[in-house]
């Protein structure tokens, strides 16, 4: 079962929320709050935030460029992973993932789907890695970022959370790029 091990220690994560929306501004993004304001009580640390419109090239590019932040390491997005014609926060971060985290997806529908029944069917909430960078892709509801930062984010990104969490693995994710600059 999952437990905290007391006798690690908690280490703060950096963390930036990027919200995906052609109406928000930071004065109304409850979404892009509901996460500052957990991670700050969780005892991480917000290293941005920042509002971006439903266009593919400035999600993508707002995420390449704090993905190569070494003072950032984990991005979040809120918004754009329905299906109507301006839902293309996926779309855009997908194929930029170096490795796509499947679990995530499954793990956030099956909590959604206690929360909202069959209509969880309707998010194509996503996880990766993009440049060492845990990328996590939320729908644009305050609910849904909720579901998605307590019952998996806090927990995974609390080095004392057993039997594994994402930040004992965080240092060994460019192991790939170590081992191709040694040859």
């Amino acid at each position: 079962m999952p437990r905290l091990d007391e006798t690690r220690p908690f280490i703060p994560v950096r963390i930036a929320v990027l919200t995906v929306s052609d109406t928000r501004t930071l004065a109304d993004d409850k979404s892009g709050q509901t996460l500052a304001d957990r991670i700050a009580e969780a005892g991480h640390i917000l290293a941005d935030r920042a509002i971006v419109t439903d266009d593919r090239e400035k999600i993508r590019d707002t995420v390449l460029a704090w993905s190569r932040d070494e003072k950032i390491d984990v991005v979040i997005t809120t918004g754009g992973t329905g299906f109507t014609g301006r839902d293309v926060t996926p779309d855009a971060l997908e194929p930029i993932f170096e490795k796509r985290m499947d679990g995530f997806s499954e793990v956030f529908h099956r909590i959604s789907y206690d929360k909202i029944g069959t209509s969880t069917v309707q998010s194509r909430a996503t996880g990766g890695v993009v440049n060492a960078t845990f990328v996590f892709v939320l729908p644009g509801s305050p609910g849904a970022c909720k579901d998605a930062w307590d019952g998996i984010l806090k927990p995974q990104l609390d080095y004392r959370h057993m039997p594994c969490n994402f930040v004992e693995i965080m240092p060994r994710l460019d192991e790939h790029l170590k081992r191709g600059m040694t040859k």
